[in-house]
């Protein structure tokens, strides 16, 4: 088993992916995962290649996801490709004011079918990249069972690292 940590776009998140892999406490490996750019401000963001390498990881073992932001559609593409693969998968602060139809999309393809015990979403109630209204209406036309807990706060910032491990640690 892997739990990959999937951050959001900005170079903040790697502090966030950080403490999450040394705060959550499972028994088997976390592996943070580290944009190209964050380095190297030239590389272009390319989450497809990400991707890839998740998905030779899952190949070969169960993995749970736990995502934030943009990594929240990245982690789509890859259940997308091993649906049967994922054990579990945490989504914090889908930023669907940042989303066009052609992402919104995959979250439907994907969530639609993926068994909702198996998914949890944590949004802030006015989080500025999509409010628990938002988030809410926006998967309970996906599929109504897909759990969604709200935290009252105002910003883009998901340090919820204990929940985050207790659902993880549920079998």
């Amino acid at each position: 088993m892997v739990t990959f940590v999937l951050p959001g776009y900005s170079l903040h998140n790697k502090k966030w992916a950080e403490e999450c892999a040394a705060e959550l406490k499972l028994d088997h490996e976390i592996r943070p995962v580290f944009w190209n750019h964050w380095d190297d401000p030239s590389h272009v963001f390319d989450p497809k290649e990400k991707v890839r390498l998740i998905v030779d990881t899952a190949r070969e073992n169960q993995i749970n996801i736990l995502a934030k932001s943009v990594g929240t559609l990245i982690a789509s593409h890859i259940i997308e490709k091993v649906p049967d693969r994922i054990q579990k998968v945490v989504l914090c602060g889908i930023p669907i004011n940042d989303l066009n139809e052609d992402d919104k999309e995959v979250y439907r393809r994907v969530f639609r079918n993926f068994p909702a015990e198996k998914v949890v979403c944590y949004q802030n109630t006015d989080d500025p990249h999509g409010t628990i209204t938002q988030i809410k209406e926006f998967l309970a036309k996906i599929n109504q069972d897909i759990k969604v807990i709200e935290k009252d706060r105002a910003d883009h910032e998901y340090p919820y690292y204990k929940d985050f491990g207790e659902f993880l640690r549920i079998s």
